[in-house]
């Protein structure tokens, strides 16, 4: 599993969109409109990639991982 947090992940993406940075682990990023479909690709991409997580599970669900926190958790399940 990498060093960086989906924190830094998230806020890397944000900053690299001209988005505001600050936000907090239980802030929406894809409702409020921080990050669109394309950055949810490109998070699916990092979560697979990096993480090992299998997103074609039959129970994954996108809408779920709207916060940081929600992908943190996530991270923790599929690392138990």
């Amino acid at each position: 599993m990498p060093e960086t947090t989906m924190h830094n992940v998230v806020t890397t993406m944000l900053a690299d969109r001209g988005k505001r940075t600050d936000i907090a682990s239980g802030d929406p990023i894809f409702t409020s409109g921080l990050l669109d479909s394309l950055a949810a690709t490109e998070l699916m991409m990092t979560l697979e990639t990096d993480y090992g997580i299998d997103l074609a599970d039959a129970d994954f669900d996108i809408t779920q991982l709207d916060t940081i926190e929600d992908l943190e958790a996530l991270v923790a399940r599929k690392a138990a």
